[in-house]
């Protein structure tokens, strides 16, 4: 008999932090240290909503619900999601016949619903409303017999959702250089759109290129890129400019967080980091900082920002200063599977406010 062997991880051992004394005498600070938190951040209105309905279907339905890809990009979600009996696969065929499953934040292609159809899953669509707005772009546009760029990443989830719409009109164009090479069809019928979550910057840099070599080329009727994405994005250039530090709470797999950490250090941060959690923060980026700028991604939920805020303060940064720069009030049904389910139950949540204000009740 032979025995496989395993390999089994190392416990983590928690980092001894230094003191804010030590910190403090590697590179003193002149005058007082403070924060200027970004105001929107955090959780959007679509998020909002694609969690509460993962938390409405294991109320209502029970364990297990499976949800396919991650109900939204951000770990501390997904973890506690797992905890009170989510299952997260990445296709349906991983979910058994007859099961439930969600579909994310970020949306699927036609060929994922059929998927689910064809193994007789019952589906909850969480996709955003903004996002499912753009594949309806797509669809009508391919419809008319244009061809598509969308402009997005290759491989994130809401891109293959959209590109899933109309591949045969479409092309990705995943960055401003590659605008500059791309080929198509008839230069005369020609119209971009984009993935909700993009830096506003980067994309109208695409579209600006695009246009230098295909003049015809048409805008979609509103802009895809989402409010809160947009939000933030304001929010955190009218920090970066007066910040020696921008600490951006959000995943790795997070397009909106990432892109947060490039738009501080574009626009005047001496330095900018993003960490999942509190903890990930390394002590030593206070080094010789008076002004911290703070902020999250728009699936971030608040209690990680307050953790951050919290670490700050122990290390002098007790001076917390809002700056706001848009107010949000988006509000968004539930999807329409939950909807009767809740009514029966007398669960009278229906919308949800965009910076994650949940409904009473």
């Amino acid at each position: 008999m032979t025995s496989a062997s395993v390999s089994l991880s190392m416990p983590a051992v928690p980092r001894r932090r230094r003191s804010p004394e030590d910190v403090a005498g590697a590179a003193p600070v002149a005058g007082g240290k403070r924060v200027l938190l970004a105001a929107p951040r955090g959780y959007c209105a679509g998020v909002d909503r694609a969690v509460i309905a993962v938390e409405k279907a294991l109320e209502h339905y029970g364990p297990p619900v499976y949800v396919r890809k991650q109900i939204v990009h951000n770990r501390h979600v997904v973890e506690t999601l797992e905890e009170r009996g989510a299952i997260f696969v990445d296709e349906t065929d991983e979910v058994p016949e007859g099961a439930l499953v969600v579909f994310s934040a970020h949306g699927v292609s036609p060929a994922v619903v059929r998927s689910a159809e064809d193994r007789g899953l019952r589906t909850i669509d969480a996709t955003c409303p903004l996002v499912t707005k753009v594949h309806r772009e797509a669809v009508r546009f391919a419809k008319d017999d244009f061809e598509i760029l969308l402009i997005g990443h290759v491989g994130h989830e809401e891109v293959e959702g959209t590109y899933g719409e109309a591949p045969e009109h479409t092309q990705v164009v995943n960055s401003p250089e590659e605008a500059d090479t791309i080929e198509v069809r008839d230069p005369d019928k020609l119209i971009w759109l984009s993935q909700t979550t993009l830096s506003v910057d980067e994309t109208m840099e695409t579209v600006r290129r695009l246009r230098e070599r295909f003049p015809n080329l048409q805008d979609p009727p509103s802009d895809d890129i989402c409010y809160a994405t947009s939000n933030r994005q304001a929010a955190i250039k009218k920090i970066a400019p007066q910040a020696d530090l921008v600490i951006v709470v959000g995943s790795a797999n997070s397009s909106n967080s990432v892109r947060l950490v490039e738009v501080a250090l574009e626009y005047g941060a001496k330095k900018a980091y993003r960490v999942d959690f509190a903890n990930e923060v390394d002590e030593s980026w206070f080094e010789g900082v008076a002004t911290i700028g703070v902020t999250s991604g728009a699936s971030v939920p608040e209690v990680l920002v307050q953790d951050v805020l919290r670490l700050a303060s122990d290390y002098g940064y007790a001076e917390v200063d809002e700056v706001v720069t848009a107010e949000e009030d988006i509000l968004f049904s539930l999807p329409k599977e939950l909807r009767a389910t809740l009514k029966e139950a007398g669960d009278g949540s229906r919308g949800l406010g965009g910076r994650g204000q949940r409904p009473k009740g």
